[in-house]
């Protein structure tokens, strides 16, 4: 009984709740997602050409949400390619025929970005940044969020 109590307890304490949780939808590309609205509580101006948005959290972290049109025919694997920077360390990588994730270090932040294919040659993107320090409160959220991206 025990050790049921502690998994139920840790999987409550790191996935947001439905209450606690905004849903983003873009009007120009339809790109969504959700997140949890006490932590990226601050929503910065939207840029003029109404990609998307992105929120701020007290500690450092952003949570930025865009679509774009896929106007120079990227794959997966070029979205990945540029994340290969100069001082940007990728640690982790996959693409898949419609989808690709690229994640790692960018001086003291750590970024985790995932992107779809969607229709009508779109790019759906949710790029997640949070200091180094904060790995430990960030690294669950990652999932439950990058796992609500949606568009058409």
């Amino acid at each position: 009984m025990r050790p049921a109590f502690l998994v139920a307890a840790v999987v409550s304490f790191t996935t947001p709740s439905a209450a606690d949780e905004m849903r983003y939808t873009n009007a120009r590309f339809g790109t969504s997602i959700a997140f949890p609205a006490e932590i990226f509580a601050q929503a910065m101006e939207p840029p003029a050409n109404g990609d998307g948005m992105t929120w701020r959290s007290a500690d450092g972290a952003s949570l930025s949400v865009y679509g774009q049109y896929n106007v120079l025919e990227k794959s997966p694997k070029d979205l990945i390619a540029e994340a290969a920077q100069p001082g940007v360390s990728v640690t982790y990588s996959r693409a898949g025929k419609d989808w690709a994730v690229v994640s790692g270090t960018d001086n003291n932040t750590i970024f985790y970005q995932r992107s779809e294919f969607g229709a009508d040659d779109t790019i759906h993107s949710v790029l997640l940044r949070y200091p180094a320090t904060q790995k430990a409160r960030y690294d669950p959220l990652v999932g439950p969020i990058v796992a609500t991206l949606d568009g058409p």
